[in-house]
Formats: structure tokens, C-alpha cells, sequence
């Protein structure tokens, strides 16, 4: 069976500030950095080591760093998929909501009502983005068939993949339980996809559920 389990990268400052990140840099917090050790404990643990053949994560540095952490726990080595980016916002990247409705109310007011065409400056729309995440997971399931692949990534990514595999319009407002550094899992079934876990938390003392991605 291929299956993927994907992980959110840990809490970061800007997730705290509730600030769009995209392809910006921000780090983790001492409490991210908490998680990404604490699912390393999970994964070393419960011996699903024995069963995970390769970890792939963004390049993004708050996602590389989370990979960075729990493979200290699993020994794996890490291979960079930059197709596994969080979407770019251009110039909304770093700025709360409330100062993009106040800096750029016209122009932003579309990205809040998830008009799947639009892009604004710098960034990329939300129909781009979906195909990007699709056609990279779907890309990992060829690469690596037969093998269990931990792949490290972003909320808005995890976002995409569950509204792919529920068939949810891309459009669709973004109301999608995704804590950092929970436990997902993916079979990869021809043609058939299936969720078999989604934010498993049992891991976590204090998880963070934050939608700024």
C-alpha cells in the first residue's frame, strides 16, 4: 500500500500574530519547535520509523525546520520539494487581515471571499495553487509507490489536499480543521485516494489551530 502521512509544520511567531505567511519566513515558536519534537516521539515510539521509507518536506524554512526536528528522532533524510510550498500572497505576505482590508480593501476583499481565479500581486490564485498541490502529492504517490512517505508542509496545502479528496469545490471557504504538526494520513488507492486519519493530536500537550497559512 502507498500512503502518505502529512504534517503541518510547527507553530510559528507569525501564526501567533495571526499573520499571512505564504512564502515568507517565520520561525517557530519554543511551542513549534515542542510539537515537531513530539511528533518525532510519536513516530520513533510507536515504531512507525520501521514503516516510513523517506520524509519529503517544503523548502519554506518553518517547514524545513519542523522536518529537520523529527528526523533528529527517525534518522531519515530529507528531500526538498519546493512544489510543497504554502501559496504565495505576494504583497498580502506578513500583514494581518485587518491591515490588508485596510491597505488594499478592493483588491483583498476578493481573497477573502475565495474567488478561485484571483491572484494578487506576487502570489498565485487559489485554482493555481490547487493544481500545483495536486499535481505534487499525486507526483510523490508515483515517485514512491508501495512505500509509506511522511511529507512535511503548510495548512493551506493540507487545505487543498482535503478538499481534493472530499471532492469539495476549490472555492470552498477555508473551515478545514488543520492544528499544527497533527497526524494526517493518506492511502493511495488507483484510482481511489482515502483519508484514513485526519488531525490526530493524541501526541500533542498543547496543539495550536491556526488558519493564517
Amino acid at each position: 500500500m502507498t500512503s502518505l502521512i502529512l504534517v503541518r509544520h510547527g507553530e510559528t511567531e507569525w501564526n501567533r500574530q495571526g499573520r499571512i505567511q505564504g512564502h515568507a519566513v517565520s520561525t517557530l515558536t519554543a511551542q513549534g519547535v515542542a510539537q515537531a519534537r513530539a511528533m518525532g516521539g510519536r513516530l520513533l515510539n510507536d515504531r512507525s520509523t520501521d514503516l516510513i521509507d523517506q520524509v519529503v518536506a517544503s523548502d519554506l524554512p518553518r517547514a524545513a525546520q519542523t522536518a529537520t526536528i523529527i528526523t533528529a528522532h527517525t534518522g531519515h533524510t530529507i528531500a526538498f520539494d519546493n512544489r510543497l510550498r504554502e501559496r504565495a500572497f505576494g504583497v498580502a505576505e506578513g500583514k494581518t487581515y485587518a491591515e490588508v482590508d485596510r491597505d488594499h480593501p478592493e483588491m483583498f476583499s476578493r481573497v477573502r471571499d475565495t474567488d478561485p481565479d484571483f491572484f494578487v500581486s506576487g502570489g498565485e490564485s487559489r485554482n493555481q495553487f490547487h493544481q500545483r498541490v495536486v499535481g505534487a502529492l499525486q507526483g510523490i504517490a508515483q515517485d514512491h509507490a508501495g512505500r509509506r512517505t511522511l511529507v512535511i508542509t503548510h495548512g493551506g496545502v493540507l487545505a487543498a489536499v482535503y478538499r481534493w479528496l472530499n471532492g469539495l469545490p476549490v472555492s470552498s471557504p477555508h473551515h478545514i480543521e488543520i492544528p499544527n504538526v497533527a497526524y494526517n494520513r493518506v492511502s493511495v488507492g488507483v484510482p481511489t485516494w482515502k483519508i484514513e486519519v485526519w488531525g490526530d493530536v493524541t501526541h500533542l500537550d498543547a496543539p495550536t489551530h491556526n488558519d493564517r497559512i
